[in-house]
């Protein structure tokens, strides 16, 4: 089959993968650019899976402080090697995770650390469960999953403080 060069550039500028990936997607799915992005997610998906369990000992520390310093928050966003904690992908991902603590005050990072006798629902206590700020229709560990796609590398939030003045 063949998959114009204007497709793949319109796929890969849409989920920032490899041209090569998306090529590959485009003609698993026929041509179609919404199944080719399913495909490339799942893609993802196995990607992220298969680095799970590799060590993070590398990353940084993120801080936002929302206009007017009423609100701020700290985040440790860790990944496998400090070559992939100075890209660009990792170091919007670290701002946009300390931007979401700020806006939506989770109490813990995962379902699993959430107290039986919790009174919030996981999906509004839970920062990996919360609905992305910047894309509502995705999850904060979709867009996670999505970064380790991109960088290749596992990628782990390992813990944030939430400030608020007054509280």
């Amino acid at each position: 089959m063949q998959i114009s060069i204007d497709t793949i550039k319109e796929l890969r500028e849409r989920c920032g993968a490899g041209i090569m990936e998306c090529r590959d997607a485009l003609i698993a799915a026929q041509g179609d650019m919404e199944q080719a992005h399913k495909v490339l997610k799942e893609r993802g998906l196995l990607k992220a899976a298969k680095k799970a369990g590799r060590a993070t000992t590398e990353g940084l520390i993120e801080a936002y402080i929302h206009t007017g310093g009423r609100i701020g928050a700290l985040i440790e966003l860790n990944c496998e090697t400090d070559f992939v904690a100075r890209t660009y992908e990792f170091k919007e991902l670290a701002h946009n995770l300390a931007m979401q603590v700020a806006a939506m005050c989770p109490k813990v990072i995962s379902e699993d650390e959430l107290p039986e006798e919790a009174e919030m629902s996981p999906e509004t206590a839970c920062l990996l469960l919360q609905p992305y700020i910047k894309d509502p229709t995705k999850t904060v560990q979709d867009t996670i999953v999505e970064t380790i796609a991109k960088v290749g590398e596992n990628i782990r939030l390992s813990r944030f403080v939430r400030f608020e003045l007054g509280n």
